[in-house]
Parts: structure tokens; sequence; C-alpha cells
């Protein structure tokens, strides 16, 4: 069970570096994608025998809200979409 918390966290992760790196984000604000690479490296070596479900649904819950902070930007077509095919 805590791959899948893992997997879910760091799934949570990557959707939101694709996001900003497709979204027109000005320069000065790229330290944040560094910041959320270096985060999802961190995840690979966290214990996630401390990590309840609890924890994943307040990243999952978090992910989405900043998703939505986005949504914006694409729905106005200003950005591309972010990827080119459904993953799942």
């Amino acid at each position: 069970m805590k791959q899948i918390y893992r997997l879910r966290v760091e799934t949570c992760i990557g959707t939101i570096i694709d996001v900003h790196k497709t979204a027109k984000i000005p320069e000065e604000k790229e330290n944040l994608v560094t910041q959320f690479e270096l985060l999802k490296k961190a995840i690979t070596r966290m214990d996630m025998s401390q990590v309840s479900e609890q924890d994943v649904l307040m990243v999952e819950n978090a992910t989405n809200a900043l998703l939505g902070e986005f949504r914006p930007m694409f729905e106005s077509s200003s950005c591309g979409p972010v990827y080119r095919q459904q993953a799942h």
C-alpha cells in the first residue's frame, strides 16, 4: 500500500511540473519547477511507512486546487495541451 501512496504523490508532483512547463510562466517563476523537481526526487527517498491515506488525500486535494488556478490559462487557449494523448 505504501508504494501506491508513493506513486500517487509522485504523480501529483509530476503533473504539476508538466503543467507548469506547458503554461507560459514568467522566467522569474522558473525556480518553482526546480523546487518541484527536487521534491519529486526527495519523495523517492521518503519513508512512506509514516504516510497515511489522509496525507495522500491532502496532497491530491492541494494538487487539484493548484491545477484549478491554471485552468483559465488552458481554457483561453493561451497554452497548448499538457499531454499529447491520454495516459490512462
